[in-house]
């Protein structure tokens, strides 16, 4: 059941060389239970890890680490306008695109080619092109660690913000995901919040799911590198939000500065584009490097530790902040 001395390679797109302790998978509650109620798990730190595609391993991890093997997806209910899917957490997320674009259910084909599992985008609140997960989660089926019950969590129980939720915050490795239930819509139902995606769309052909998913497969490749090719855990950094006071102080010296409206009366301004100013693009640091196609997305250019790539991220933090006043807060979290 546990696994000693387990290599952590190819559950990281970083694909830093790491190791956990003690590593085991569950398929079941049941299993989860089993698990978590042996003296071994009690007496160590513990992780929940998806596929690693918002982690970078510093060191090993000298615990627990735990995986889902709940791979699932049933369709638990449905309406002339809507069908509701019951997801296990370790549902690869674009495989679940897939099966949904295939099946002509509306709501997460902006979502395409995210890296990781169904479990790890509930906790991480995934989104692009003007979707999050949130969009259309219904609830949050999860185990608590500490009294073996499962939990019904709604939307708003969970606590969901710009990459935000409470399983990064107040509950933090409190709960594991065991599913996701979400409510797709069975009508025709595109996004074009994102800027141009609709004009990119048309030039692909009709209006349907599945022109819909392949412009934003070919937009998102030819911006981010394959983590299959060179390691990468995709953006990087969040998006940083300023006042509209600051945006204006802001604009008096970069007049070209990108802006966004969000919530709570902020803006939202690109962080690659702070990067990109800051003449970090296409740069390395040992084997660490930002992609030359995209500023945004930091690579494991052969051989690189966790240690160089969270020191290439403190170099651009230190540049943006002298030059812009703005703090890049890390999408990806660290893990040692």
């Amino acid at each position: 059941m546990l696994n000693e001395n387990y290599s952590l390679k190819n559950l990281n797109t970083f694909g830093i060389d790491c190791y956990a302790r003690w590593f085991a998978e569950y398929s079941s509650a049941d299993e989860l239970r089993e698990i978590v109620g042996t003296d071994l798990y009690r007496n160590s730190p513990s992780m929940l890890i998806g596929r690693g595609s918002n982690l970078l391993f510093i060191t090993d991890f000298e615990g627990v680490v735990l995986h889902s093997a709940m791979r699932a997806v049933k369709l638990i209910g449905h309406d002339k306008s809507s069908v509701m899917l019951e997801v296990g957490s370790g549902v690869l997320w674009d495989e679940l695109v897939e099966h949904c674009v295939r099946n002509g259910w509306w709501g997460i084909e902006n979502l395409s080619l995210i890296p990781g599992e169904a479990g790890a985008a509930a906790v991480q609140n995934i989104g692009a092109y003007g979707v999050e997960l949130c969009d259309v989660l219904e609830s949050v089926k999860v185990l608590d660690l500490s009294t073996g019950q499962e939990i019904s969590l709604s939307v708003e129980d969970c606590g969901y913000g710009y990459r935000k939720s409470i399983f990064k915050t107040s509950a933090r490795n409190q709960f594991a995901i065991l599913s996701v239930r979400l409510r797709l819509s069975r009508q025709p139902r595109p996004c074009f919040k994102y800027p141009h995606l609709e004009e990119e769309v048309l030039k692909r052909g009709e209006v349907d799911l599945a022109t819909i998913r392949r412009t934003i497969i070919e937009i998102r490749t030819a911006k981010l590198p394959d983590p299959e090719v060179l390691g990468n855990a995709g953006s990087f950094f969040m998006n940083p939000l300023v006042s509209a006071s600051k945006l204006e102080k802001l604009q008096k010296v970069f007049p070209a500065i990108p802006n966004y409206p969000a919530d709570n009366q902020q803006v939202k301004i690109p962080a690659a584009w702070l990067i990109d100013q800051c003449g970090w693009k296409g740069k390395s640091m040992g084997k660490a490097g930002v992609y030359e196609q995209q500023p945004l997305v930091l690579v494991n250019q052969g051989g690189a530790t966790g240690k160089e790539i969270a020191e290439l991220a403190a170099a651009i933090q230190t540049t943006v902040a002298n030059q812009f006043d703005i703090s890049l807060v890390p999408e990806v979290n660290y893990i040692g």
